[in-house]
């Protein structure tokens, strides 16, 4: 009997997300109700509670969804050779992440910054940007005069500073991609020796 009711959690739940998903690709992840994907699911907003304990958690996994797909493709094809070539193969995600302010938000409060006490789907699949990361500058003309975590943290540093300047008014002038590369091509520039 257990075995039952563990099967129809995992369905329900699963039924929930794919509704969220549905409703995400509709209207966005920021238009996303919670009244909404239980009426379309056909549950009680109870059961929706006994599954996510918020909209974030929900967003969690559904933004963690999408950046693990994002790494899969990322992580095929021959590492990055300098810093053009980075910020190149980053462009995917960082157009996921600035897709909408919330999503940006969801992000920066999930990605264990913030001291969240659990590890969720966007905090791991952030770890493993930073190993896939630290794999191409281990593999790239890049500067080898620092640790390679410090390297990959400076990296994300840049990252998030480019989303958020993306947010900012003062600083629509240029596109990601022309805010990012300066930063890479300064931060990842062998040190001539």
């Amino acid at each position: 009997m257990k075995k039952a009711v563990q099967q129809r959690t995992l369905e329900t739940r699963s039924r929930l997300t794919s509704v969220a998903d549905e409703l995400v690709a509709e209207k966005g992840f920021e238009a996303l109700r919670i009244e909404e994907v239980v009426q379309r699911a056909g549950v009680a907003k109870g059961t929706f509670f006994a599954h996510f304990k918020d909209k974030d958690e929900l967003m969690d996994l559904l933004i963690g969804e999408r950046i693990n797909s994002l790494l899969d493709g990322m992580a095929t094809g021959p590492a990055p050779r300098d810093a053009d070539q980075l910020a190149q193969r980053l462009m995917p995600l960082v157009e996921l992440m600035s897709s909408e302010r919330y999503v940006f938000d969801v992000i920066l409060r999930r990605s264990g910054a913030m001291a969240v006490e659990e590890i969720g789907p966007i905090a791991s699949t952030l770890g493993r940007l930073g190993e896939l990361m630290g794999q191409w500058l281990a593999q790239g003309s890049f500067r080898k005069d620092v640790p390679l975590e410090i390297l990959v943290e400076g990296v994300e540093a840049f990252l998030v500073q480019t989303l958020a300047l993306n947010f900012c008014a003062l600083h629509k002038d240029k596109t990601m991609k022309a805010r990012l590369q300066p930063y890479l091509r300064a931060w990842l520039a062998p040190v001539a020796g």
